[in-house]
């Protein structure tokens, strides 16, 4: 029986990432904040090996590849008062079941939200300087280009869009502060102050993708947003402008953006696709204006460590009695990312 003044605990996510979650110093400390079984990581609730420590389980420690939590989850973890999630957005994890039972919900989503907007910076200040067109150039012609080719290059001024002030969204208008960049965003959660005080102008929709030389997206992932950059709104963003895409692929009509990549009017470095991964015929692989990465802007390799440390940490703010630092609220889930 687990030790009366320990939670009981169990992990379910896929296995593969426990390691780097929680390597050896981690998962230290946090076998001593619960009773929890390392070697058993459950990937699917209905699986009847795992019945028995789910049914004393209190928390849950998830991940990537967490099969969804819903009323079959809660059936045969009953006990079950607290989700601690070790990777981003819990949107598709918890099912409304979990809500209306009154369990608490916390994600490491900020954490996450670091090396998404690491990347994001550094797409923005590489599109500024045309980094990837001239890389393409360089590999063909093999000799530096004349000086007068460099008149559009440089960042000082440039205007950047963003689109979203979700957690990347802040942390990219946070990093982008120390620049000489004018910087603009669109959130219709967000008021006139706000925005000031996060060192952007704010703008319509429209009047950002018009005026942007680079536009990146944060945007959450949720009904009102799919398909908000449609051929028409992409068609606003001026020649030679740069999108740069970190959020999800269905933000943006997929036949739409290729037809403009195909035609060389913009530029688009792209995390996420839709589909993602594209299929092998797709144009976008082998066109010299799109940097197309496998979506590895969230975290990876030791940067799962960030996430890990996240969930000890609430972990020790529970034996303490004290509240959870990254608690997620369902009304939260409308407009975050």
């Amino acid at each position: 029986m687990p030790s009366p003044h320990l939670p009981s605990a169990v992990f379910a996510m896929n296995p593969v990432h426990l390691p780097e979650l929680l390597p050896p110093h981690l998962m230290a400390r946090l076998v001593e904040l619960v009773h929890i079984d390392p070697a058993l990581v459950v990937q699917d609730f209905a699986d009847p090996a795992a019945h028995a420590a789910l049914a004393e389980a209190e928390v849950l420690i998830t991940g990537w590849g967490c099969p969804h939590i819903g009323a079959e989850a809660l059936a045969v973890a009953p006990r079950l008062r607290t989700v601690l999630h070790a990777a981003g957005s819990v949107r598709s994890l918890v099912g409304d079941e979990v809500w209306q039972r009154g369990v608490t919900v916390s994600s490491a989503v900020e954490a996450n939200a670091l090396p998404v907007a690491e990347y994001t910076l550094a797409a923005i200040l590489f599109a500024g300087k045309d980094a990837f067109g001239l890389r393409e150039r360089f590999r063909d012609e093999r000799v530096y280009p004349a000086p007068t080719d460099y008149a559009a290059v440089g960042n000082l001024g440039r205007r950047i869009g963003v689109i979203g002030a979700s957690r990347v969204g802040r942390r990219v208008l946070e990093l982008l502060r120390p620049f000489d960049l004018s910087v603009a965003l669109h959130d219709p959660y967000v008021d006139d102050s706000e925005a000031a005080a996060m060192g952007a102008v704010p703008m319509s929709l429209e009047e950002l993708l018009r005026t942007s030389d680079i536009v990146s997206l944060h945007a959450p992932d949720i009904p009102q947003t799919y398909r908000m950059l449609d051929r028409d709104r992409l068609a606003l963003i001026r020649d030679g402008g740069v999108l740069i895409n970190t959020s999800r692929g269905a933000l943006i009509d997929p036949e739409a953006l290729t037809d403009e990549l195909v035609g060389g009017r913009i530029s688009a470095v792209l995390d996420v696709t839709d589909p993602e991964p594209l299929p092998a015929e797709s144009p976008l692989y082998r066109l010299p204006n799109v940097f197309l990465t496998p979506h590895i802007a969230g975290s990876l390799g030791n940067e799962l460590e960030r996430l890990g440390r996240t969930v000890v940490d609430e972990l020790a703010r529970l034996a303490s009695g004290l509240e959870l630092a990254h608690e997620v609220r369902r009304a939260d889930l409308v407009i975050s990312a």
